[in-house]
């Protein structure tokens, strides 16, 4: 095997590992939550990215933003935010400086519901990482992961 094909194979066994761990995670999260507070992951990344817009970045997200910061497609975004504005829990309205613009923000009853979530959230992301961890393939991830700063929110984050 040529160097050249090695590298390819080493970058390829990579994101096949890092994909396997987000699915784990992924589907630890998307059980717990549905269960206990019939919010899907898609659900409650939004309402957490909405809810901390003003505060981190001092201005609110338009959708192609939304959907950048949820890695999710601008359409599946604009469904998302259709299902939790009819449950109440986010309400659309037009950008004052330009109408074409239209931001999302969470209501009292979404924020309501993201932090009887968040506990659920937080316990089963550490659980999932955890049994991530006991796993040698998944091991050196959970141990990078683990190594990673928090890093505030900014307007450019989220391009």
């Amino acid at each position: 095997m040529e160097i050249a094909d090695e590298l390819a194979e080493t970058r390829a066994q990579g994101w096949r590992t890092l994909a396997a761990l987000h699915a784990r995670i992924e589907d630890t999260l998307e059980r717990a939550l549905q269960r206990a507070h019939d919010l899907s992951v898609s659900e409650y990344s939004l309402l957490d990215v909405l809810s901390r817009q003003e505060t981190f970045t001092g201005c609110y997200l338009r959708m192609t933003q939304l959907s950048r910061a949820v890695v999710l497609s601008q359409s599946a975004t604009t469904r998302l935010v259709t299902r939790l504005e009819r449950r109440g829990l986010l309400q659309r309205y037009l950008c004052p400086d330009d109408r074409r613009g239209i931001y999302t923000e969470v209501t009292p009853e979404g924020r309501a519901a993201l932090d009887r979530a968040r506990s659920t959230h937080d316990e089963s992301l550490a659980e999932a990482l955890r049994a991530a961890a006991e796993l040698p393939e998944l091991a050196p991830l959970v141990d990078a992961l683990a190594t990673l700063r928090a890093v505030p929110a900014t307007d450019a984050s989220v391009r």
